[in-house]
């Protein structure tokens, strides 16, 4: 997924089909998107430099957080290099309705990180799993995993609002992507 919306309904050609029609049955090309994503922002859009490479981040096969950073607060995603600004403009990263879903989900994570510590420190791990199953299919998962990535940063009690917070991020069982 693009957006990290969790409405994942079609498949998108990364390399559109009317540039690479032999790429048509390529697995690697084939990525879940949102109807919104793919009909709506990306289409045929492909952009690449003057040597041919393209300035899309392919989620498949790179991380974009060397490319975006996001503002949990805000819900808006930054650029952090010239791909990746093309890639928020590409696919509308920044639409009203993704912002406010972000910034949403990242109060929801706060309070159910904050909910699953005490429940693992009362012991009560069967509810705190089911927390930690929901924090994984919720929509916008990206907000959880750009949490996860700033818990060791310089600041993180402040940016992740406590550190009861940044301490519920270490254990290894929300670490969904190692």
């Amino acid at each position: 997924m693009y957006c990290g919306d969790g409405l994942g309904t079609d498949i998108d050609h990364f390399e559109p089909l009317a540039e690479a029609p032999l790429r048509a049955f390529d697995w690697p090309n084939h990525l879940l998107a949102c109807s919104h994503c793919n009909s709506h922002q990306k289409r045929e859009s492909f952009p690449r430099d003057e040597d041919g490479t393209t300035l899309l981040v392919d989620p498949s096969a790179e991380d974009p957080y060397e490319h975006l950073e996001l503002v949990l607060s805000t819900g808006v995603y930054e650029a952090l290099t010239s791909r990746g600004g093309v890639t928020i403009g590409v696919f509308g990263l920044n639409r009203a309705d993704l912002v406010r879903g972000r910034a949403s989900a990242f109060v929801r994570t706060v309070s159910m990180l904050r909910d699953r510590a005490r429940l693992l420190q009362s012991s009560d791990h069967e509810e705190a799993a089911e927390i930690a199953a929901s924090l994984r299919d919720q929509p916008f998962a990206d907000v959880l995993y750009a949490m996860l990535r700033y818990r060791d940063m310089p600041g993180a009690d402040r940016v992740l609002r406590g550190g009861e917070v940044v301490d519920a991020l270490a254990d290894p069982a929300l670490h969904l992507w190692s």
